[in-house]
């Protein structure tokens, strides 16, 4: 019984992820490791607590693993104001909601980050509930923060709107459907093998064939 809309914010919602990887790689710099950008980008949809040894090695997050976290938040502030939202992006958690379904923005983002992008959005209103990276122990793709975002609205069941094979990966851990979109750079072939049940080009695309797939309507 899938009644609450689970929405991935980074790369889904908010145009971020080349703006996430170029700060990790600044933030790498910083410790003389060169990580190269499009290794960065395969990973973006992790949470930093994953990303840092999937690029890095287990070493280099025992040794910096805490500090370069730090280092990318302080870059990625500095491109903050660079972020836009992707067309449609507001009108799709509207019709969400009009047509019934609890809408949760499940984000592993740092909180000051998430408060940004409901501003950017102009969605708090529109919104039930939103997470970020405090709100779970492990982040994607661990299945906790979709677990934590049906907690929030106390939500039968949900499904997920995301941009990365992590999202997908996430929501078929915790048991829910999971859409995608090619925003965050995947290919079709590439979230369908990690489970995604319909992918879409872009966000207005989905908007038009929200009938054929599971955000027809709350079951």
């Amino acid at each position: 019984m899938a009644d609450t809309a689970l929405l991935d914010v980074d790369g889904t919602l908010v145009d971020t992820n080349y703006q996430h990887a170029l700060a990790w790689f600044r933030a790498f710099r910083r410790y003389d490791l060169t990580v190269p950008v499009w290794r960065i980008h395969r990973a973006i949809g992790m949470g930093g607590d994953q990303l840092v040894p999937s690029v890095a090695g287990d070493d280099f997050e025992q040794a910096h693993g805490g500090d370069v976290r730090e280092a990318w938040v302080e870059e990625f502030d500095r491109l903050l104001p660079e972020v836009q939202p992707f067309d449609g992006a507001r009108d799709l958690i509207a019709e969400l909601g009009r047509r019934g379904w609890k809408v949760v923005l499940a984000s592993s983002g740092k909180g000051k980050h998430v408060d940004a992008f409901l501003d950017l959005l102009d969605a708090r209103e529109l919104c039930e509930a939103w997470t970020s990276s405090d709100d779970a122990e492990a982040t994607k793709p661990a299945p906790d923060l979709f677990q934590v975002a049906l907690q929030r609205v106390e939500g039968a069941s949900g499904v997920v709107l995301g941009d990365s094979t992590w999202d997908v990966e996430a929501a078929v851990k915790a048991g829910v459907p999971a859409v995608a979109l090619r925003t965050g750079g995947y290919s079709v072939g590439e979230l369908r093998e990690a489970g995604a049940v319909a992918v879409q080009d872009s966000m207005r695309e989905l908007i038009d064939a929200l009938d054929s797939t599971p955000f027809a309507a709350p079951s």
